[in-house]
């Protein structure tokens, strides 16, 4: 008999709305305490922190519209985020400051969340979706500065980016951007050049989320049927379909790979949280607290492997904290 799943650790409660956005900031003045940052959707960041497990502040930048993206630069006091009001702000959190700095209009009506990729010192690139409903754009920070626009070929009907991954092989690497789409495809695209390297259909329906390992070339992908596709890039920058995984109920909102490479999280729209080991993709455990769809997963990145969270947004209003597989 397998051992029965675990509790959360604990529940963070004092949202007010459901939680659509998760980000865990290590390092701060206590490393071994990490921050968690969620968006809700009214409008709200919150700054948790997790000794007290209440909220040290709560942002309003967004005009009250849903948050659907939090992200930091370089620690805890630069911080991205990303609403429902087409703006992206980039907060300054230093000497208790609660203040936008900067803000980037996005134009975009989708819910594809952007991503970011330090590419040097003091320098990021960002994606987001585009104006033109099929487009992504890619931004330099701070500077803000256009680096490409993506536009599929003409005839190409992909439909919006949904989900949205910046990486690279290492940092002197060209960064590369890979996208999944409203027909069900993922595509790789190359920045330099702004075209598509290569295309893989892996869904029947929208692509949800999806994450990338490089160090594998391996990646997963969810949508709304009851299938994980698991698909690699092999030296030629092709993507194939590696393996699928069935579901037992349908729909994915959000997919997290830790950043140790050796388990990942699903948020479910049956209202659990599911992982694997990331390896052979062995379902390791059903998390099942939330009452309602689950709508973000986030790891924490601790050197102290004990130490190690996993974070759960719900539209039940609430945020599990989970210490689990920490050692593995």
């Amino acid at each position: 008999m397998a051992a029965p799943p675990p509790d959360p650790q604990f529940v963070l409660r004092g949202t007010s709305a459901a939680v659509h956005a998760l980000h865990f900031s290590c390092g701060g003045q206590e490393p071994d305490v990490p921050i968690l940052f969620s968006g809700s959707e009214n409008g709200l960041i919150n700054v948790w922190n997790l000794k007290t497990r209440r909220v040290d502040k709560a942002l309003d930048g967004h005009g009250r519209k849903s948050v659907c993206w939090v992200e930091t630069m370089d620690g805890k006091d630069r911080l991205l985020s990303q609403g429902r009001d087409q703006r992206i702000c980039l907060w300054d959190l230093a000497e208790g400051r609660t203040s936008v700095m900067d803000s980037v209009f996005t134009e975009s009506v989708g819910f594809c969340r952007c991503s970011l990729l330090k590419v040097a010192q003091g320098r990021w690139l960002m994606a987001m979706a585009a104006k033109a409903l099929d487009e992504v754009q890619v931004l330099e920070l701070p500077s803000k500065t256009s680096v490409c626009t993506l536009k599929p070929e003409a005839g190409a009907k992909l439909g919006m980016p949904m989900c949205l991954k910046l990486w690279q092989i290492s940092c002197d690497s060209q960064p590369l951007l890979l996208s999944g789409y409203e027909d069900g495809s993922v595509v790789l695209w190359n920045l330099s050049m702004g075209k598509v390297l290569s295309q893989l259909f892996c869904h029947q329906e929208p692509v949800m989320s999806l994450d990338f390992d490089s160090e594998k070339a391996k990646g997963i992908s969810g949508s709304s049927e009851k299938v994980l596709s698991i698909w690699s890039l092999n030296e030629q920058q092709n993507l194939q379909v590696h393996t699928t995984h069935r579901l037992v109920n349908a729909g994915i909102s959000d997919i997290t790979i830790r950043p140790d490479k050796k388990i990942l999280a699903t948020a479910g729209w049956d209202h659990r949280i599911r992982v694997f080991g990331w390896k052979k993709l062995k379902p390791l455990a059903v998390l099942d607290y939330h009452t309602a769809t689950v709508h973000c997963v986030s790891f924490s990145d601790h050197k102290n492997p004990s130490e190690r969270l996993l974070a759960a947004g719900s539209k039940d209003h609430r945020i599990s904290i989970w210490s689990i597989y920490t050692q593995t």
